[in-house]
């Protein structure tokens, strides 16, 4: 018999809580993986205004989905890239390294796949 039992995340609740934890914290953030199954991973990540995610490389596909507040999200390919992301928007993660930088205080969860099927292996899968 297989389980079906549902998990459920109160999105809301998570990020008033991480966000009041970064409020407490030295570096102004917080975050907490919520998903985990096979190679998708979701996390909640709150940061008060000013801090930031340093520079940091993209996993294989990533989409940042801004829950509350504004961000900026800072290429390091030396171009000077910058995306903004405000309220409600939603980003593909640009595969190049980057930061985050919070304009004011900001929550975001951001859903990655950390692996993706072989594709020289015919066949191949997540396995």
């Amino acid at each position: 018999m297989t389980d079906t039992t549902q998990h459920t995340t109160h999105l809301s609740a998570l990020a008033e809580h991480h966000l009041s934890r970064a409020r407490e914290a030295e570096h102004g953030r917080s975050a907490h993986l919520f998903l985990h199954d096979g190679p998708l991973r979701q996390s909640v990540i709150a940061l008060t205004a000013g801090a930031e995610l340093e520079e940091h490389n993209a996993p294989p596909a990533a989409s940042l989905y801004l829950v509350r507040g504004s961000v900026r999200v800072v290429s390091a390919e030396g171009q000077g890239a910058s995306i903004p992301l405000t309220e409600g928007e939603i980003l593909k993660v640009p595969q190049v390294r980057h930061a985050v930088v919070a304009l004011e205080d900001a929550v975001l969860v951001l859903t990655s796949v950390t692996a993706v099927p072989d594709a020289e292996t015919p066949g191949a899968g997540w396995g």
